[in-house]
């Protein structure tokens, strides 16, 4: 079963974003939802840190058994890290999108996207639409 965690805002494209605090470093992944359909997740290509990006910017690549999926990032601003662990275990998508498996962290342009996103309730609204379809 999957699970959506409350604290964090959710983008339509499945992407997931947790701002610590008030410091505009966010911390990006994909949902549970995503890494399912995706499948077993087998090599991350991570943006470069410095790299400064607008929302809706393919970011990073996740190749599976399945596709090779572009992730878009849900907001603007400059990467600052990157989960490097998944070069050596990319799986940690697939085993825990929330904690473990993070993509990458960057700070906000305009914190006011952050607050644009989807909350938890909002994100489920909208996977129940998708399985109507």
């Amino acid at each position: 079963m999957s699970h959506y965690p409350e604290e964090l805002q959710y983008s339509e494209t499945h992407e997931w974003a947790l701002k610590i605090n008030d410091i505009n470093i966010v911390t990006v992944g994909i949902t549970d939802y995503l890494q399912q359909q995706l499948g077993e997740v087998e090599a991350v290509e991570l943006p470069e840190v410095g790299l400064k990006i607008i929302a809706g910017d393919d970011v990073c690549v996740l190749e599976s058994v399945k596709v090779t999926a572009e992730i878009i990032s849900p907001l603007s601003g400059k990467i600052v890290a990157v989960n490097e662990d998944l070069e050596d275990s990319p799986g940690l998508v697939n085993i825990d999108p929330y904690q473990d498996g993070w993509l990458f962290k960057l700070e906000l342009k305009d914190p006011v996207e952050y607050d644009e996103l989807m909350d938890v309730s909002a994100y489920q609204e909208l996977l129940a639409e998708l399985k109507e379809d």
